[in-house]
């Protein structure tokens, strides 16, 4: 299969090139490949011929979004419309990727794909708007909504994700306060990038809730990852209007996989334990 990754350097870019090793991947780069210039991606994708191109560039600084509603909405929505006319008219299928953030959290239980949306911060109505275009503009697509990714390759932009994050904070015997008032699902981008293997080989198009499976609190997930490493950091929990973040998050953003179950697709592992295999794999702990 000949597949296009765009942002093939990225946190979940990378494991996907990994992952599908074994088709004909042509991995894509920023800035030589920028997909808020139409005319050019239209030009390079159309001289590899790909059957699938797969989208894991985005502006996911969510609260810089804030400051920056033009640029986020730009990538995250136009450039997305941009790239789904591309593919509609080259006879591409798309996958992209969305967020646990289009929701509000008021659910208090896993969301599933048929549940309404309700997006509170700018980075959030960027990506429900991209999610959108795609399923307007696209016939044959995987639009696919995760949460809480980490990955070794660290994300693009930023360079780390949160377990780095608590780990070198750790390191430097710094104080660490996470918040207790969010719920999520941390999800695994080399296990992710594998279940994204399966479904590309499938027909089974539409929007997919993937993630791992069980949630926690951020402040949870940082006593696993203290817990597994052996560490005992003073370790704080916060609410939300206490640790005073510019963007506002949905309380309780956890996703249930239903469609991906439906099909048949390979189910995740509980996070705790993609956490101890990203441990492992980064050398953080034997």
């Amino acid at each position: 299969m000949k597949i296009a990754i765009i942002g093939a350097d990225g946190q979940l870019g990378s494991d996907l090139v990994k992952t599908l090793r074994t088709d004909r991947v042509f991995p894509l780069y920023y800035p030589n490949f920028d997909i808020t210039k139409p005319e050019i991606t239209k030009k390079e994708l159309s001289k590899l011929a790909p059957e699938i191109v797969i989208n894991t560039a985005a502006y996911n600084k969510v609260d810089k979004s804030e400051d920056n509603p033009y640029e986020t909405l730009l990538l995250n929505s136009i450039a997305v419309k941009d790239l789904a006319s591309i593919c509609r008219d080259l006879g591409y299928v798309l996958v992209h990727f969305s967020s646990d953030y289009v929701f509000d959290g008021r659910k208090g239980d896993p969301y599933v794909e048929e549940d309404c949306p309700n997006p509170l911060s700018v980075y959030a109505v960027s990506k429900l708007a991209g999610e959108y275009f795609v399923g307007n503009i696209m016939e044959n697509y995987f639009l696919i909504r995760t949460c809480g990714l980490f990955g070794e390759a660290g994300c693009w932009g930023k360079g780390y994700n949160f377990v780095d994050v608590m780990i070198n904070l750790e390191k430097q015997g710094k104080p660490i306060k996470v918040i207790n008032d969010q719920w999520v699902t941390p999800t695994s981008t080399a296990e992710l990038a594998i279940r994204i293997s399966e479904l590309i080989r499938t027909k089974h198009y539409g929007l997919y809730h993937l993630t791992n499976e069980g949630q926690c609190t951020w402040h949870e997930f940082a006593s696993a990852i203290f817990s597994m490493t052996g560490k005992k950091p003073d370790v704080t929990p916060v609410d939300s209007e206490t640790y005073g973040a510019k963007a506002r998050r949905p309380s309780y953003s956890v996703l249930e996989n239903k469609k991906a179950k439906e099909i048949g697709l390979t189910e995740f592992s509980h996070w705790k334990e993609a956490l101890k295999d990203y441990l492992i794999r980064k050398g953080y702990t034997k």
